[in-house]
This record gives C-alpha cells, sequence and structure tokens, in this order.
C-alpha cells in the first residue's frame, strides 16, 4: 500500500514539474497587449466629468428611488452640488417594462420627459452589459446603480464615478475633488 502512494506521489510531482518546465519555456516569448486608454484619464482622474453631469440610471436605482421615496433630479443634484442629466437607455426602459406591476411607478418616472433617453442599437441585449458597453465607449458618464454586480464590473474601468441610493439619499463613489486653480 506504502509503496502504491509513493509512486503515485512521484508520478504527480513529475508531471507538476514538467508542467512548470513548458510554462517557463514559453514564457520567454510572450506578448503582452496594453489596453488603450482613454486620453481624458489623467492617472485615475477623469478630465472628461465636468458639468452638467450626465449621469446614466440603472433599473436597480430607480426602484432603490421609489422604496426610499426620493425624488430622482433635485436628489441628484444635492449630491453632486451641480446641474446634472439623468439618462435612461432603451434597455433599461425595456427591463423596467419586463418587471411588470410591481416597478410600475419607477417605470412612471423613467417615462418622464424631462430626462434625456438613449436609443440602443443592438437587439436584445442585458442593460447591465449595454450600461458597460456604453461606459467603455465615452467616459463622460456618471453610472447610477445599486446592482452589486454591476459595481463591481464599473470599478474595474479607470475613471468612471458610481452613484447609489444609500441612507435615504445619494452617494457617489470615486467621483475625483474639483481641480485646483
Amino acid at each position: 500500500m506504502a509503496a502504491k502512494k509513493t509512486r503515485k506521489f512521484v508520478q504527480n510531482q513529475q508531471k507538476a514539474e514538467a508542467e512548470e518546465a513548458k510554462k517557463k519555456s514559453q514564457g520567454d516569448g510572450v506578448v503582452r497587449e496594453i489596453p488603450q486608454v482613454s486620453s481624458s484619464l489623467f492617472f485615475q482622474y477623469n478630465t472628461a466629468l465636468i458639468p452638467p453631469y450626465s449621469v446614466l440610471v440603472d433599473t436597480n436605482f430607480l426602484s432603490h428611488t421609489v422604496q426610499h421615496k426620493l425624488e430622482l433630479l433635485p436628489t441628484m443634484m444635492d449630491c453632486l452640488y451641480a446641474q446634472c442629466i439623468p439618462i435612461i437607455t432603451s434597455c433599461v426602459m425595456g427591463e423596467l417594462e419586463k418587471l411588470g406591476q410591481k416597478y410600475r411607478i419607477a417605470l412612471r418616472i423613467a417615462r418622464d420627459e424631462r430626462w434625456e433617453r438613449l436609443r440602443c442599437d443592438h437587439s436584445g441585449i442585458y442593460a447591465d452589459d449595454c450600461i458597460i458597453d456604453r461606459v467603455m465607449k465615452h467616459k463622460v458618464y456618471i453610472v447610477a446603480t445599486n446592482d452589486r454586480d454591476l459595481k463591481r464590473r464599473i470599478r474595474k474601468i479607470p475613471g468612471v464615478p458610481i452613484m447609489s441610493v444609500a441612507r435615504g439619499k445619494y452617494v457617489v463613489e470615486r467621483l475625483p475633488d474639483a481641480p485646483v486653480k
């Protein structure tokens, strides 16, 4: 029995050494890709973010706004201390319509004429993917969401602030201070 265990141990050790040697030999000619970074980013500071702020609103953010009985535009302006434009994509509108009667008040808020609409040219895509795609292309948005997974994905993108509902008010994460003149 002991001989069988030691034989297997030696075989596993030889396999591990062979794989390690293979990795070392391949590692010499590795070409690494460096993703193209937006020219508006200076370290982690996004110079493209200037008032009036464009705020991409997510479904989850609207539902939390309704739960906490907050008004969308005045509360955003109180949080950012500047003029802001809530933007709702057609994917978010479609998601709210699919959710049905439980989210009818959030849908009514989203249909308000004061908010800007963005048409999505893609078909049948998840609203979170749509928001991530827009933010990757143009880093001029603040993303308003309470969705944990979406927040985690946005944190990986440098220079994009996140707004969320917490303790009865809006809170901004990663918004840089105003530049000093």
